[in-house]
Parts: C-alpha cells; sequence; structure tokens
C-alpha cells in the first residue's frame, strides 16, 4: 500500500503523524511511505531521518494526496486538504467531526473512508486518543496556574499557596482520563481539588488512589455550590464521537469570581461550556463574564515530540493492520475499529456524529 504522511497545516501544529521508527517497519513490511518534506520538522524529527528508513520525500501535500491511498495525520483536515481527498483515500486521523457540521458534510462528500483515532472503542477505554488526554489533562493545571496569574489576566491566585495561606480551588470535571491527568499535576502542586463524576465505581475508584484530591457527584447543584468558591475549572468532559454536555451555563460562569479561570479540555468535542469556543496557541485566551477562558482546540501540540511519540505508541499497530490488510479485512479481523469509521463513500457511518448533526447513518458494514 502507498501511504502519506503530510506536513500538519492547522495553526501551531508541530506534532507529525509517524516517527522515522514507525515508517521503517511499514518500508520493511513492503510498503511505500510518501513524507512530505519538513512533516517532521516541528517534532524534531528531520527530514533525513525519514529517509535513512527509506521513506520518499515529497515536496507538497499535493503531491502526497495524489499518490497515497492511506492519509495518516494528527489533526482533522484543513479545508485545502478535505478539497485533495477522494473516493480511494482512507483518512486515519483524530476528526471530533460532532463538533463541526461543515467539516462532516464536506469530509462525507469526498467519498473517502474516514476513520477517527478518538472513537476507536475496546471495552469502554479509547486507546487512540487516551495519550493525547493525558497530555492534555497535564498540561490544563498548568496552563491554568500559569493564566490565574495577575498578567495573563487572572486573579493572581498561587494554587498551591505558602506557609500561612490557603492553596487556590481546582474543580475538574470529569473523571477519566484527562481528569484524573489534571487532578494529579493539580494535587501535586498544592492545589485544592475536586473531581466531579458520574460513575460511582470510578469515584470509589479516584477516592482510593487520588490522595489529596476529593470526589463530588456531578451534577447542577453541586456544580453552583462549588463555582463561588473556585479559582480554577478544567472541563474534562467527554461523550465518545458526541458533542459535550454543556454543563456550564453562561448564568452558572457569573457566578464565578473575576478573574478565575476555566480551561475546556472538550473543545474538541464543542466544549462543555456555553461561552466556549475554540483558541488557538498564538491568543489562546478570551474573557466572557469576567471569567479567563483557555479553549486551545490541540493542546498537545505545544509538546509535539512527547505528543508525537504518544500518539506513534498507540496507532502504529492500526495503522500497521490496515496498510496490511485493507480497510474491511481490518474491520474483520478487530471489530472495534469498524467504530472508528465516521464517513465511508459519501455517508454519515458513524451514529453520534449523525445525531449531533441530524444527518442520516448508514452502517458501514453495508458499504464495503
Amino acid at each position: 500500500m502507498i501511504i502519506g504522511i503530510p506536513k500538519e497545516i492547522k495553526n501551531q501544529e508541530h506534532r507529525v503523524s509517524m516517527i522515522p521508527s514507525s515508517v521503517a517497519e511499514l518500508v520493511r513490511r513492503g510498503h511505500r511511505v510518501l513524507v512530505q518534506k519538513n512533516a517532521g520538522a516541528g517534532a524534531s524529527y528531520p527530514d533525513e531521518l525519514y529517509q535513512a528508513v527509506g521513506a520518499e520525500m515529497v515536496d507538497t501535500a499535493e503531491g502526497v494526496f495524489a499518490e497515497a491511498e492511506l492519509i495518516v495525520k494528527v489533526k482533522e483536515p484543513q479545508a485545502s486538504e478535505v478539497a485533495m481527498l477522494n473516493e480511494k483515500h482512507t483518512l486515519f486521523t483524530y476528526l471530533h467531526l460532532a463538533a463541526d457540521k461543515e467539516l462532516t458534510e464536506s469530509l462525507a462528500a469526498t467519498g473517502c473512508t474516514a476513520i477517527a483515532y478518538e472513537t476507536v472503542e475496546i471495552n469502554g477505554r479509547l486507546p487512540l486518543l487516551e495519550p493525547m488526554s493525558e497530555i492534555a489533562g497535564r498540561m490544563s493545571a498548568i496552563v491554568g496556574s500559569y493564566h490565574l496569574a495577575k498578567h495573563r489576566g487572572g486573579r493572581g491566585t498561587l494554587l498551591g499557596g505558602v506557609p500561612g495561606v490557603a492553596p487556590g480551588r481546582v474543580v475538574v470535571i470529569g473523571g477519566g482520563t484527562a481528569g484524573v491527568n489534571a487532578a494529579r499535576v493539580a494535587t501535586g502542586i498544592g492545589a485544592d481539588v475536586s473531581i466531579l463524576e458520574v460513575d460511582f465505581d470510578r469515584m470509589r475508584f479516584l477516592d482510593i488512589t487520588m490522595e489529596g484530591a476529593h470526589t463530588v457527584y456531578s451534577n447542577e447543584a453541586n456544580l453552583a455550590d462549588l463555582l463561588p468558591r473556585v479559582d480554577l475549572v478544567i472541563g474534562a468532559v467527554l461523550v465518545p464521537g458526541a458533542k459535550a454536555p454543556k454543563l456550564i451555563t453562561r448564568e452558572m460562569l457569573k457566578m464565578m469570581q473575576p478573574g478565575s479561570v476555566l480551561v475546556d479540555i472538550a473543545v474538541d468535542q464543542g466544549g462543555c461550556a456555553e461561552t466556549t469556543r475554540p483558541t488557538t496557541h498564538d491568543d489562546p485566551t478570551y474573557v466572557e463574564e469576567g471569567v479567563l477562558h483557555y479553549c486551545v482546540a490541540n493542546m498537545p501540540g505545544a509538546y509535539a515530540r512527547t505528543a508525537t511519540q504518544a500518539l506513534n505508541n498507540t496507532t502504529q499497530r492500526w495503522t500497521m493492520m490496515i496498510a496490511e490488510m485493507g480497510v474491511q479485512a481490518a474491520c474483520e479481523s478487530r471489530k472495534e475499529l469498524l467504530g472508528g469509521i465516521n464517513c465511508m463513500k459519501g455517508h454519515v457511518t458513524h451514529a453520534e456524529v449523525g445525531h449531533a448533526h441530524d444527518i442520516e447513518v448508514v452502517d458501514p458494514t453495508t458499504l464495503f
């Protein structure tokens, strides 16, 4: 198979979909791998490393898309990339289509098979999303703490406090992978941390393992009780493939102290606050109702080398399977991969994506 690795073009996106060792394994098995020049530079993987393992370097994205059958990316295709896709392509990347109807419709119209990392689910886990959730979760406490500084527009609260001064208060909404990692860093800083969760088994697990953090049942009343006293809110809510529920309304936001901070990790799926809108690393924050919002849609891109390596650890085996077997046989071998197919042959094929945009959904098994 011919596999293409284009350079990511989303704002401040420095990750690359494959590291040289992954390329080497594909080449060893007889596949052609086309890598756009400088695709790995942002993650400190120069072209020479790809050439050394047998990759073919291509000057432009157009050259990659024109020849490749399997396009492996990191972020959702931008408009110029969608225009280069057609029915011969299988696209393997993060998509987050439930938050973007225009992208959903345009991507489906290309006829390509679009497989989303974030909707491949195994026993209730999202293994291809987890490494980025871990990074975004850990980042959220760091960037939230930084933006609480007065010169960044925050309240001027040091989350860890000092002797004689109480620590800052952090509320993490969601006790999944991102939430746990956010809470772990926040407690490590010394903050007073509460984790809101609805799953009692998960709360018991967190109560046992998260020393220094408190668990609170997640409902509107408990959240409203916490908001007036909190310095940093971290939104870490996820419904696989679906839009994030809007748990924080504008009226609830008004309860928070001026200069408090909201970091919404769920922004890729539309965000968990009514006031959330995507921002970039170039211009990461804005203020609504006196609350500083940090809503960068590709947070792990800031730590491109670590994120690239973590992503490859989980995606490599799936990329290899698709390259070796083709999509249909790979899905027959690993049924979980079917859940990753969001679009195919002009149709939306993921139930949550279709529900989010009121688009008819077709079972992908009927399209092979």
